[in-house]
């Protein structure tokens, strides 16, 4: 008798263990990993189109082709020129947020020298003024530009490596300026009308004053250009952008 309620107290005890371990387990899975992610269904517009439309991608690659003999030889004289005014590669990439958050590397000719970065990181008061002034300092208060680089600011040539990113899908001709990750903060409630299209070379923001339009308009007028985006305002964008590069007007 004595033996069967030893037996019997073991299995109370080992009955207790096991749901007490069950109990545990019910506790802490869902702590430790959750089966249903919360809803948060970013915002989409339907003037993202920009970023599904095979015809505004014909035309970038089209618009690249026809215009090849120009900034082909362009570019190289370019390249050779920064490769033998100042120590350091051709091209910069530096890495900036793209279509769906993606971040990948947007290209420019140096324009600065080849220690800028660590510079920039090691400073705190330029650094300061970098995040200041909209992510970007004037060529002119920047020590770390390069003569030639000036040049190349503010004549907007430094972004030419820019259709190697087109031509790769990273971006487009026509779109919203591509943000380094530290600046997509500015859009807030409305970084994903940003996030839905592709990034461009040129834009609305860029022919209407570039770095002289600061957040939140820069924000707004993202947000006007994907929300009543078309082809025919595409074209027209690209229609007044070598204006607004031989004017200079906010290039820095």
């Amino acid at each position: 008798m004595s033996g069967l309620l030893r037996s019997s107290d073991n299995a109370g005890i080992l009955g207790a263990a096991t749901l007490r371990q069950l109990g545990e387990q019910q506790v802490e899975r869902p702590a430790a990993a959750p089966l249903v992610e919360p809803a948060t269904a970013p915002v989409r517009v339907a003037a993202a189109a920009p970023a599904l439309s095979r015809t505004k991608r014909g035309i970038d690659l089209a618009v690249v082709a026809v215009s090849s003999p120009l900034w082909l030889p362009l570019g190289a004289v370019i390249a050779v020129v920064v490769l033998v005014t100042s120590r350091g590669s051709v091209l910069f990439g530096q890495e900036r947020v793209g279509l769906g958050g993606t971040r990948f590397k947007m290209f420019k000719f140096r324009t600065m020298h080849r220690e800028a970065e660590q510079l920039l990181q090691q400073d705190p008061d330029l650094w300061d003024d970098y995040v200041t002034n909209g992510f970007k300092l004037p060529a002119a208060l920047d020590r770390r530009v390069t003569k030639v680089g000036r040049f190349l600011r503010r004549s907007s040539l430094d972004e030419l490596p820019q259709i190697l990113n087109v031509l790769n899908g990273t971006m487009t001709l026509v779109g919203p300026r591509p943000v380094v990750p530290a600046e997509i903060d500015n859009y807030a409630d409305r970084r994903d009308i940003y996030l839905s299209v592709r990034p461009g070379i040129t834009g609305a923001w860029q022919v209407n004053g570039r770095s002289n339009i600061d957040y939140p308009e820069r924000v707004d007028i993202d947000e006007e250009y994907v929300r009543t985006w078309s082809l025919g305002n595409d074209l027209r964008i690209l229609a007044r952008t070598p204006l607004a590069v031989l004017t200079a007007r906010g290039a820095y």
